[in-house]
């Protein structure tokens, strides 16, 4: 058992390096730590929610499951919206990039929380697999809820912001809801494809705001006539 715990703190912080770096104007630890403490902390109050929707489980209605994993996309997805904003009134949230910095940042605090405990619930074995297959998903389920708050620096109201979170509920309804019905090689296979789509969400996204922070690098540099940047190295 401690080795799988040691796998989700590894996994948790190996992520979150992985997402922060991508940055090009690194955050300041405190709020970085902050926000993934009110991860961890969404994790608990999502967890409250989600004790009473056991007699659910129990319902004779055949798309009970179905409810369940979207009342729990929407629970978990919202109290890590939560978590996120907490960064957003913060001085150093100053460019679009910081929305889904912070997003993940929270999201990887709420996994690590749910790790813990699936793996204190079920054993090591099964908390490893755990960790491995939900770690990445929950960061990328908050992938577009964090580029609905960047884009509050673009002027974008509160319907932008909505359309984010919805995105996110969606795509965990998606993974839940083939996490619960499917088995073999058709639920690698969906879960594959859900996966790779998050991906490539995830991939534009970051490349949008490093456009983004790059032109607005170009442009300060015109404006005081020095050398313009140079962009940043792969890797």
């Amino acid at each position: 058992m401690l080795l799988s715990l040691l796998t989700s703190v590894a996994l948790t912080f190996g992520w979150l390096w992985f997402f922060v770096r991508r940055d090009r104007h690194p955050e300041p630890a405190w709020l970085l730590a902050r926000t993934f403490g009110w991860g961890c902390f969404a994790w608990l109050v999502a967890a409250a929610f989600e004790a009473s929707l056991g007699r659910l489980l129990d319902s004779p209605l055949p798309l009970a499951l179905l409810l369940v994993a979207l009342l729990t996309a929407l629970i978990e997805e919202g109290s890590k919206f939560l978590a996120s904003t907490t960064a957003i009134t913060e001085v150093p949230f100053d460019e679009p990039m910081d929305g889904l910095v912070y997003a993940v940042t929270a999201a990887l605090g709420f996994a690590l929380m749910e790790n813990i405990t699936y793996t204190l619930g079920f054993g090591g074995r099964a908390g490893t697999w755990h960790a491995v297959v939900t770690t990445l998903a929950h960061a990328l389920f908050s992938a577009p809820q964090g580029y609905a708050l960047g884009g509050l620096h673009w002027q974008r109201g509160r319907l932008w912001v909505a359309q984010g979170v919805l995105l996110s509920v969606v795509l965990h309804f998606v993974f839940n809801g083939i996490l619960s019905s499917s088995t073999g090689w058709p639920l690698l296979l969906a879960l594959g494809v859900v996966v790779a789509l998050m991906i490539v969400l995830a991939s534009r996204y970051y490349l949008s705001f490093e456009a983004h922070a790059r032109e607005q690098a170009q442009a300060q540099a015109l404006r005081e006539g020095g050398p313009l940047p140079e962009p940043p190295q792969p890797g």
